[in-house]
């Protein structure tokens, strides 16, 4: 149970630390939250409970893939939010990645890569 806590922790720890710096730098904060420390948490995470190097490799793998569609996000959401305000352009944001994901699912499929 102490590891589970530790891992919430370390974990929660990483985004306090994107927000807190955000707050004092914009490319600061960005540079840091673009870094994929959730990630290499995860493998760390994976690793010290012996999975297998191949479901490690995996997770790296489709994270990859499932980065890609979330990208345009990232240029909705500051053109949307003076347009619809903070909630409305966060939850159209969202839509467009979900949609975003769904179409580049269906590209990625013909390359024999499994996505949904």
């Amino acid at each position: 149970m102490s590891w589970i806590i530790t891992k919430y922790a370390l974990t929660a720890a990483m985004v306090v630390l994107v927000s807190e710096v955000a707050k004092r730098s914009d490319k600061l904060g960005g540079f840091i939250a673009a870094l994929p420390l959730i990630t290499l948490l995860t493998l760390i995470w994976l690793y010290l409970e012996k999975q297998s190097p191949e479901k490690i490799a995996n997770h790296a793998w489709h994270t990859f893939w499932y980065v890609l569609p979330t990208l345009p996000m990232f240029l909705a959401f500051p053109l949307l939010l003076p347009r619809l305000g903070f909630w409305l352009a966060l939850l159209a944001s969202a839509g467009i990645t979900v949609v975003c994901f769904g179409l580049f699912a269906l590209l990625m499929r013909p390359f024999g890569i499994e996505l949904l």
